[in-house]
């Protein structure tokens, strides 16, 4: 797991694209794994299961909403 305590989710201004880590005009199908992906390593019930610390729990429960919006915007205009 990475940790950047800058990295935050209430930052609704940067592309979506970016908030996934995909190049502009991915495929559905891209944008749906690399989704798949992040839901892994961010959801908070997993990392509530690996005993991360508090801190980064709230940190994860942010970057799922950031995740989530990205998410949502993409596969409606995809």
């Amino acid at each position: 797991f990475e940790f950047d305590k800058n990295n935050n989710a209430k930052n609704s201004s940067k592309d979506p694209y970016e908030i996934l880590g995909l190049s502009k005009g991915a495929s559905r199908e891209e944008i749906k794994k690399k989704y798949k992906e992040l839901i892994k390593k961010f959801h908070p019930d997993f990392i509530q299961g690996k005993g991360l610390d508090e801190e980064f729990l709230k940190f994860a429960e942010e970057r799922m909403k950031e995740i989530n919006r990205a998410y949502e915007i993409l596969m409606k205009n995809s």
